[in-house]
């Protein structure tokens, strides 16, 4: 079969024209381009499974090289049908843990920030750089972060995904240097033989890098670091402890802090007082963590089990504390601890 003619692709500067659309549109129609496509897909599976794992849910993988080439040469449109039959295929073939439909945009929004940056234009390290940043900081931490927080919710039923957040975002920051300078390695030995097949359009393929590139590199690193480090403090601080608690945990913490709170309020009765924990802030390079408690009085005098009853009720969570018919709402107390007991209260009656 004689494959038809090569298109006659067109410089631009830019995305924002509605011929640089239509010229994308165009690569559905043509075979070589499906054919080169194709042929992308399959490298990106074949090297899917090949992951270097750096901790919990994070790993380097090389499959963003061959996505890169490929956005490059078949553009945003053939590119986001290519990222989410890949996502789909590459679960197929090689299963990683349960599938989630989600994932897939995750798979399309890569592939089509990269072809935004290098389809059909100049290829220059400045461009290079700016891809992968988009990638990293649009894909993998802004849009990842709300897919993975929903995957841990609806398909591992865990409560938060927070303790992993910062292990992405460092690893996003960290390796952007080096990615950005393979991306520069690859492109400098493959762009040759596409540009003799009509692959890419006859632009300025300058890939040698020079002090304003390295300049940019740090500029970028130093502002992901300093996004990071920001974004963690903030995390730390406004992320609750109360939210990732065991049911063993939360009853232990109930009772703790309803004790504190008896000792403020004297003229309370121990054993008709339940305390829940609603929130729990930690302070960023402090040993303070600032509890916020529901103090509820409780009546069990009609259960067969009073004990067994009230066991229960320091076990609750703040939602389900407020639906219960046992328990009247007092009041809400704000506790300070400070020093190393104060994530682990350690009173509690016994």
């Amino acid at each position: 079969m004689k494959l038809n003619n090569r298109i006659q692709r067109k410089y631009f500067r830019t995305p924002f024209s509605g011929e640089y659309w239509r010229q994308a549109f165009s690569e559905l129609k043509n075979t070589r381009t499906l054919v080169f496509a194709a042929l992308i897909l399959a490298l990106r599976i074949a090297v899917k499974p090949l992951r270097i794992p750096v901790a919990a849910d994070v790993n380097i993988s090389f499959g963003f090289l061959f996505n890169a080439l490929g956005s490059m040469v078949y553009g945003p449109v053939v590119a986001l049908l290519s990222g989410a039959i890949s996502d789909t295929l590459g679960y197929l073939i090689a299963p990683n843990g349960v599938y989630y439909f989600p994932f897939i945009f995750l798979e399309m929004g890569g592939s089509l920030v990269f072809a935004l940056f290098l389809y059909s234009t100049d290829i220059t390290p400045l461009r290079l750089i700016l891809a992968k940043f988009s990638v990293n900081l649009l894909i993998n931490i802004l849009l990842n972060e709300p897919i993975m927080s929903l995957y841990y919710r609806d398909v591992l039923h865990l409560s938060t995904y927070q303790p992993f957040v910062w292990i992405r975002l460092v690893k996003n920051t960290v390796m952007l240097p080096f990615e950005s300078i393979l991306l520069m390695v690859v492109f400098r030995a493959v762009l040759p033989a596409l540009g003799g097949a009509g692959f890419t359009v006859a632009g300025r393929t300058d890939l040698n890098y020079t002090k304003r590139h390295i300049a940019l590199l740090v500029t970028l690193f130093v502002i992901g670091a300093a996004a990071v480090t920001g974004f963690i403090i903030y995390s730390y601080n406004t992320t609750s402890l109360s939210a990732s608690y065991s049911a063993g945990e939360r009853t232990a913490r109930n009772r703790a802090l309803e004790e504190y709170v008896l000792e403020n309020h004297p003229d309370l009765k121990a054993d008709r007082v339940v305390g829940i924990v609603e929130s729990a802030y930690p302070k960023a390079f402090s040993p303070e963590v600032v509890y916020t408690v529901a103090v509820y009085g409780a009546d069990v005098s009609g259960a067969e089990e009073p004990e067994k009853l009230m066991e229960e009720l320091e076990g609750l969570s703040k939602s389900k504390a407020a639906k219960r018919e046992e328990l009247t709402f007092l009041f809400r107390e704000e506790i300070t601890l400070s020093g190393k007991n104060a994530k682990e209260p350690e009173k509690g009656r016994e």
